[in-house]
């Protein structure tokens, strides 16, 4: 592998790049990852997947969201990383274990097209609704069902944590305005210390649930594999779906499964969009 390597990837619309830690010979600063990931100093890109070394599991991975922030976790993500390692050939085996700053997830290739992966399902760990685990500031050991108001408008807001904190709305109507609109107020509210990812989710039927994202740190995005998984989470404690259920964004469809223990698994596909290099033009400004 060259140095500066870089393969950016999709899941449904939302599009990561891929490093190895082993192989970029530049800081990969809040400077770097904001230009790296812009449109137009960069390649552009909905994040960074810098894969790093672990002592808990077969590969350690973080993720970095285009303003420089980590994340704890991410489904896209995941499933993005789990092709990176089997299509250049960091492992052969099809199933393999990944540790993120938010716990350590197990990754499964389940289809192969001309021998890369492209279905993917990654078990995401188990739904946490005690407030205090999120985190929110909710005076109730479980935060669903709260309203809040913010600015002019007011919400039913339900919380969980999936490794990362999510903040879900359901309504009759789904709106990408409001979304825009309330997703940033919502985001940085005092009541969540760490931020949170905003989903606005209107249930089609007892399988189907259709949203609509706005990612802490990314802004509005057409998919979210751990904003699907906290959706369907949602769902199933509400009692309002099954607790095997597809999640439709404007990226595409996922499929989502619920135990009985509130693990989580995650079913979808990735594909890779291009590979490269990064020129030295853009790297040296990072050292």
């Amino acid at each position: 592998m060259e140095r500066n390597f870089f393969a950016k990837f999709h899941g449904l619309g939302n599009d990561y790049i891929c490093l190895d830690d082993d192989w970029i010979d530049f800081e990969l600063s809040e400077k770097a990852i904001k230009t790296i990931c812009d449109v137009h100093y960069g390649i552009g890109s909905d994040g960074i997947l810098l894969k790093t070394h672990s002592p808990k599991a077969d590969f350690g991975l973080r993720i970095f969201n285009p303003d420089g922030s980590e994340a704890e976790k991410s489904g896209n993500g995941l499933r993005i990383f789990a092709k990176f390692l089997y299509d250049y050939e960091y492992t052969v085996k099809r199933e393999f274990s990944i540790q993120t700053k938010g716990g350590i997830v197990r990754a499964k290739i389940e289809e192969l097209v001309n021998g890369r992966a492209r279905l993917i399902t990654v078990d995401m760990g188990k739904a946490v609704f005690r407030s205090e685990e999120i985190p929110v500031l909710c005076e109730d050991e479980e935060c669903i069902r709260k309203k809040i108001k913010v600015e002019d408008k007011e919400f039913e807001i339900n919380c969980v944590s999936v490794g990362n904190p999510h903040c879900v709305i359901i309504v009759d109507r789904l709106d990408d305005e409001t979304v825009k609109k309330y997703g940033p107020l919502i985001e940085n509210l005092d009541i969540f210390p760490n931020r949170i990812n905003v989903q606005f989710a209107k249930v089609i039927s007892p399988e189907l649930v259709e949203i609509r994202i706005w990612e802490r740190g990314a802004g509005y995005t057409l998919a979210s594999g751990s904003s699907s998984c906290a959706v369907a989470s949602i769902m199933v404690k509400r009692g309002l779906t099954e607790r095997n259920l597809t999640v439709k964004m404007p990226g595409g469809l996922l499929k989502i499964s619920i135990d009985e223990s509130w693990n989580i698994r995650m079913t979808g596909e990735v594909q890779e969009i291009c590979h490269g290099k990064l020129s030295p033009e853009l790297t040296e400004q990072f050292t």
